[in-house]
């Protein structure tokens, strides 16, 4: 579907980035300068509307509170300006985390929403930057489904399965493919509506290792924790013969806290009746992720605990396909 007036959004990032004393750093002003790159490639693009978080940030500074002032810039965009496509230029630190985020907090949004940046600012010499913005645009301008996307380096890739692979090469994003796990949820539920507001939360993720303490695990949770993503080994398991590293998971789920487990192989998927490790974990009160990445898994349970669901729900939704995380 043709689009007749696209929202940029600047956060800040590589993208935008101008040399200070002490070395890169986000700069505002950035509108001005993609108006003469456009006119000076005479690029035919869609009408653009340009706004700006402020202050940009590295998007190694990336918060849920910056998460959140994203999605109203977007609502605004098309509820008020009469946007039907959103452009986000983000820093590529953390680019993957935030495409996922916006996936699950822009459900039910019927525009499409990609998300690009860069590996070297704009304007140096051999940089992908004015590539990957020009790209997105036409991308935009050809017709792109409702959703979050990100484009990157040529390729369209879905917001809630891409990672970053790479931080010196012009492909450092990819899709992984990932095997469903789960049943795809027939609806999307009023509550985790894009219109709903949603809070802070308190995550957490930590991996499984070798000599990991019972005693690390319940510090953790008791630091007010009430989503903690657990990065298990293989198909889902974990040090299941640690009594006491059992008896704090189960007690902390039986307080409220939601336990979900992913996988630490970039291609694997979680499916504790594989082994008895896992089985151990999933009868502690973990909740499998499926294929799901660390950053769809983790913004996943921003959105739902954000939305205010009950453990019970979070767990419900949180095993259910939303918008494609979990498919091949």
């Amino acid at each position: 579907m043709a689009i007749t007036k696209l929202l940029v959004l600047y956060t800040g990032g590589t993208i935008g980035m101008q040399m200070s004393a002490d070395g890169l750093a986000p700069a505002a002003g950035f509108e001005a300068r993609l108006r003469a790159q456009q006119a000076q490639e005479q690029q035919q693009l869609p009408t653009w509307l340009f706004r700006e978080l402020l202050p940009p940030i590295d998007s190694a500074n990336m918060s849920q509170a910056n998460w959140l002032a994203m999605v109203a810039a977007i609502r605004a965009g098309i509820e008020q300006d009469g946007c039907d496509a959103v452009l986000v230029l983000h820093g590529t630190d953390t680019l993957a985390y935030s495409a996922a985020a916006l996936s699950f907090l822009l459900l039910g949004l019927a525009v499409p929403v990609l998300l690009t940046g860069s590996m070297q600012p704009a304007g140096v010499p051999g940089s992908d930057a004015w590539a990957n913005l020009f790209g997105a645009m036409q991308a935009l301008q050809q017709g792109v489904a409702p959703g979050v996307q990100l484009y990157f380096n040529g390729s369209l890739m879905h917001g809630a399965r891409v990672s970053k692979l790479a931080s010196a090469t012009f492909g450092a994003f990819a899709e992984l493919p990932r095997q469903r796990q789960s049943l795809r949820a027939e609806r999307i539920p009023a509550s985790l509506d894009y219109r709903q507001p949603r809070q802070p939360v308190n995550l957490a993720v930590l991996p499984f290792f070798p000599g990991i303490q019972a005693a690390q695990v319940s510090a953790l949770l008791d630091s007010g924790v009430r989503g903690l993503l657990l990065e298990c080994y293989g198909s889902g398991t974990g040090p299941s013969d640690d009594a006491a590293l059992m008896a704090t998971l189960r007690t902390a789920h039986e307080r409220g806290v939601v336990l979900a487990a992913i996988s630490q192989c970039a291609h694997g998927h979680v499916e504790f009746g594989v082994y008895a490790a896992g089985s151990k974990l999933a009868s502690a009160g973990l909740v499998s992720a499926g294929g799901m990445t660390r950053e769809a898994a983790l913004g996943k349970l921003f959105a739902l605990l954000g939305a205010g669901l009950s453990q019970a729900e979070v767990e419900h939704w949180f095993a259910l396909d939303l918008c494609g995380e979990r498919a091949d």
